[in-house]
């Protein structure tokens, strides 16, 4: 039997994640889990002045002789961009590091290379080929499953730490936060770094080998930690970030421009959450995200919920963006048809790597 739609008093998350809870007053695990780890990330001012400082100096110190002090992935969106900004304002020398998997709008591209000439900051561009990439893309469209976006998210996370390791250095900045991003329904996402999954979706769906993808398995992320001394800051839980301020400073001062919603600034990643995710999966991430903002003070339950009465998509870029998927894919409308009517599958359906993750406490 269908569950009754409820929606959390507190925050805007809803019955669309099958495994929400509530309370007795109405409010949902998700809130709830956020407020009582808020204090964990998001430290007194005083604590994270210090802590920002004492890993600053480290940077530093770690960077002498040495071109850069750090390695920051950078994808033209607010998080990263306005990362790397404050990192330069403090006197730290970031390596910009970007994947280019073949989606990348005009205007992130536009917005890296604008704002970073600015900041005097260096660039490393790798592009991932064509072929290989939409190989790979095509095969989690037949796995069907809900994270099509491992495939990006997994060659970017590899790509910063194979990359940060080689050229010797052992800091990378976080562009994600907890005060914008710290809630996300685990049934509405997948683990980034389990490649034994993707592996096993590829090899399964796939049929092209994946030579210039970049690649990570848990096993080298620990040693890569552990024995080479990774480290990824979070840097922006240790300023004082708010979203839509950050974004209009870029505006102002950096000629930044705004692509629209939450990583819109990928043409492949805006349709999926903007069209793959509520059609297929009836998944809306707009709830996830306002209701961090809500918990965070960054914006109000009513405003959310005009912001969640708004189309997630204008028709007339539907269709523009629809027609170049299919173009830039290869296929015909009945074909993409076919794909978005699969039966839904788990990623657990497929091998994963959850066994070595809890045997060694990661789980």
């Amino acid at each position: 039997m269908a569950r009754d739609f409820q929606r959390c008093t507190r925050c805007v998350m809803d019955t669309t994640d099958p495994n929400i809870e509530f309370d007795e007053n109405g409010v949902c695990n998700h809130c709830t889990s956020y407020l009582s780890r808020i204090d964990q990330f998001i430290l007194p001012e005083k604590v994270r002045q210090k802590k920002l400082e004492e890993t600053i100096f480290k940077m530093k110190a770690h960077g002498q002789g040495k071109p850069y002090d750090c390695v920051a992935g950078v994808s033209g969106g607010v998080d990263s961009t306005y990362m790397v900004y404050k990192a330069t304002e403090l006197g730290l020398r970031p390596l910009a590091v970007h994947l280019d998997n073949g989606w990348d709008s005009k205007i992130a591209v536009s917005n890296i290379e604008r704002v970073l000439k600015k900041l005097g900051v260096d660039l490393y561009t790798h592009v991932i080929n064509w072929e290989e990439f939409k190989d790979l893309q095509h095969a989690y469209f037949k796995a069907s499953v809900v994270d099509i976006e491992v495939a990006s998210d997994h060659a970017i996370m590899a790509l910063v730490r194979n990359y940060t390791a080689d050229r010797g250095l052992k800091y990378i900045l976080g562009g994600t936060n907890y005060a914008t991003e710290g809630i996300m329904p685990r049934s509405w996402v997948w683990t980034k770094n389990d490649l034994t999954n993707l592996k096993d979706i590829h090899r399964k769906f796939g049929s092209r080998k994946l030579k210039t993808y970049p690649t990570l398995g848990f096993l080298k992320l620990v040693y890569l930690r552990k024995i080479k001394g990774l480290t990824t800051f979070p840097f922006l839980n240790y300023i004082d970030y708010n979203r839509e301020k950050a974004k209009q400073f870029l505006i102002e001062n950096l000629g930044w421009e705004d692509y629209g919603g939450k990583h819109h600034e990928s043409i492949f990643t805006k349709f999926y959450q903007a069209y793959i995710l509520p059609r297929k999966f009836n998944i809306d991430k707009r709830k996830a995200h306002l209701s961090t903002m809500i918990c965070s003070g960054q914006t109000t339950r009513e405003k959310a919920l005009k912001v969640l009465e708004e189309p997630l998509y204008d028709l007339k870029e539907l269709q523009r963006d629809r027609e170049y998927l299919l173009k830039k894919f290869g296929w015909s409308e009945q074909y993409f048809e076919d794909l978005m009517n699969l039966p839904v599958m788990q990623h657990t359906d497929y091998k994963t790597d959850l066994w070595l993750r809890r045997l060694l406490g990661s789980g």
